[in-house]
């Protein structure tokens, strides 16, 4: 499948390893193993003496930059140091996505892939997100869309789809911030998502009990019989094809992935674990429920080994294959 239009690249932090696997990406397009695409960040983060860059100023010019890396300019207040998180770079950082954002609500572009940032780089700055997820959910709210509404965070890695019933909190809040509305949500947004995104007819959804062995009828914590259980009901009553809450421990083997076309997660952890030991360099965030297709590497900064020729770009890419599919599908609707 594929999509007329190049995908939008965010900068995400210019310090990590976002411009490193972005000029690797654009290698592999040029081999025809990733969609075209092209970055909304300063230019001089992507000069290498393998990769020609190109600067553009329209989505549309991204089409006719031969095999140089379109660049749409977005200058920094500071120049990136690699491994060295500048906090006066965050307003670009979030500008980056903003314009994303808006090519995508415009169509001048089929879908977005932001690439990682520090969190704790753009709070210093009074960023009041969670992170991407939420913060594309705030952009994009008040757009038109016409399935149930997210956004929500999926993890994907070979035939393991995850999504979070609660996101980037201590897992000491996690049973108070566990809601049956939040869980029926998050399921009603995946079952959508499904149907709509990846083509499959009648989804199965699993959910994941919070407490070992499902709590074991109440002996070991109350969430499953108080939270999970009436959410599952309110699922099932509506015609969703639901089973759980089942232990998360038996979840992610190989007979029970094939049973399910998702899970449901009560905790990052929970959910991030199976995605990265299933495929540690190629896992990748979608977020469902929005009225643009976002896509995103499931790693972060990397700031350790930023600028040391060693990161990989492998998720960076199964994002732009996700994003193109994803995009692709929805056009045909």
């Amino acid at each position: 499948m594929s999509v007329k239009g190049p995908i939008a690249v965010t900068m995400g932090d210019p310090s990590g390893i976002g411009p490193e696997i972005t000029l690797r990406a654009w290698q592999k397009h040029l081999s025809g193993a990733a969609p075209r695409f092209f970055v909304i960040g300063d230019p001089v983060c992507y000069a290498s003496p393998s990769v020609g860059m190109r600067e553009i100023t329209t989505p549309e010019e991204a089409l006719n930059t031969g095999g140089d890396l379109p660049v749409l300019p977005l200058k920094l207040t500071t120049p990136a140091r690699a491994g060295t998180p500048i906090s006066a770079n965050a307003t670009a950082i979030i500008d980056s996505i903003k314009q994303a954002v808006t090519f995508a609500l415009s169509d001048a572009v089929p879908a977005i892939v932001t690439n990682p940032i520090a969190k704790a780089v753009l709070y210093e700055t009074g960023f009041g997100h969670q992170g991407h997820t939420d913060f594309l959910g705030a952009l994009t709210e008040h757009a038109p869309y016409a399935h149930s509404r997210g956004p929500v965070m999926m993890l994907t890695a070979g035939n393991l789809r995850v999504a979070l019933a609660t996101e980037h909190i201590p897992h000491s809040k996690v049973p108070a911030d566990l809601k049956t509305e939040t869980i029926v949500r998050v399921a009603r947004v995946v079952n959508d998502a499904l149907r709509m995104d990846y083509g499959i007819a009648q989804p199965r959804l699993a959910i994941a009990a919070l407490n070992p062995h499902a709590g074991e009828s109440g002996k070991i914590g109350d969430e499953e019989n108080r939270v999970i259980i009436p959410a599952a009901k309110i699922l099932i009553d509506s015609g969703i094809n639901v089973t759980g809450p089942l232990p998360a421990d038996s979840l992610f083997h190989a007979e029970a992935r094939a049973k399910a076309d998702a899970v449901i997660c009560m905790y990052h952890d929970q959910a991030l674990i199976p995605v990265k030991m299933l495929d540690f360099w190629g896992g990748v965030n979608v977020t469902l429920g929005l009225p643009i297709v976002r896509t995103s590497p499931d790693h972060g900064t990397g700031f350790d080994i930023a600028g040391k020729g060693v990161a990989r770009a492998d998720s960076l890419i199964a994002a732009l294959k996700t994003a193109e599919a994803i995009a692709a599908r929805r056009a045909t609707q």
